[in-house]
């Protein structure tokens, strides 16, 4: 929870650290935008990439964080679940 609270008043502050910390810490996922449709978001653009031969290391690397959400029956939970990379077995 500390760290929660002193990372989202620095740099790495946004309206999700400030607005969900707390149901990130409690494990309530089910609000928000959807691992789901980040993934399918996600796709199109690393799809349309390959097509046109650029290269989007980060948008693999977070699509792959979130395969790794979906794989844990999380495809419903909302984007903040990332954090359960960090925090679930």
């Amino acid at each position: 929870r500390a760290v929660v609270e002193v990372i989202s008043q620095g740099a790495a502050g946004s309206w999700q650290m400030v607005n969900r910390h707390e149901t990130m810490l409690e494990d309530h996922f089910d609000h928000g935008f959807a691992v789901d449709w980040m993934r399918k978001d996600l796709g199109i653009a690393l799809e349309e990439a390959a097509r046109n031969g650029a290269e989007l290391p980060v948008a693999a690397l977070v699509d792959s964080f979130y395969a790794e959400i979906q794989a844990k029956d999380g495809g419903r939970w909302d984007t903040s679940s990332l954090l359960t990379r960090y925090t679930r077995d």
